[in-house]
């Protein structure tokens, strides 16, 4: 099973981006995660969205169309998640209820300084999936609370609880994932 994850941070040392890469190595056994920017992407601007979409949007439609399933990672800013993610969402949004989105199965997993862990964030993404015809995986949010306590110096996980709990939930997508495409 090929899984995509996109993280909705741009910044160099984000947690999100981290907690992706420690998916990375957590999946099970006949899993793979593989991980896209999206820094790179233009904004979403219908006037560019033509047979000759810009590079990065290109990679973003393939890495979605080729994926069982996407995890996306987001941190919480202002209650919401940020813009970035919201444009790759939109242009791989496109055309509306036939998008390489419409049925595309999802995770979302989210890290953040706070007590809250980015559940706001998550249940904005929730709302913005459902748009684009993406089922969510019917699970508790898998949320990482003072995620600065989770993390060594270096950028790798070595909170064990939170490796175990992450570990369960790349599980669970794949089951789940497998489950919808009738495996």
């Amino acid at each position: 099973m090929k899984l995509l994850g996109i993280s909705g941070s741009l910044r160099k040392g984000s947690y999100n981006t981290r907690l992706l890469e420690a998916a990375v190595g957590l999946m099970p056994e006949g899993a793979e995660l593989t991980l896209i920017g999206c820094g790179e992407i233009p904004h979403y601007n219908k006037d560019l969205d033509t047979d000759n979409k810009p590079e990065a949007v290109l990679q973003l439609l393939q890495a979605v169309r080729y994926a069982d399933g996407v995890l996306f990672a987001t941190p919480e800013y202002n209650y919401s998640f940020p813009g970035v993610l919201k444009n790759a969402i939109d242009w791989a949004s496109r055309p509306a209820y036939k998008s390489v989105l419409a049925g595309k199965p999802c995770a979302i997993i989210s890290a953040s300084p706070s007590l809250i862990g980015g559940a706001r964030a998550q249940a904005h993404l929730a709302q913005v999936l459902a748009a684009t015809l993406s089922p969510v995986v019917p699970a508790p949010p898998f949320l990482v609370p003072m995620v600065q306590d989770k993390f060594d110096a270096g950028g790798l996980l070595i909170d064990e609880d939170t490796k175990r709990r992450l570990a369960r939930y790349m599980g669970d997508f794949v089951v789940w994932v497998d489950r919808l495409a009738g495996r």
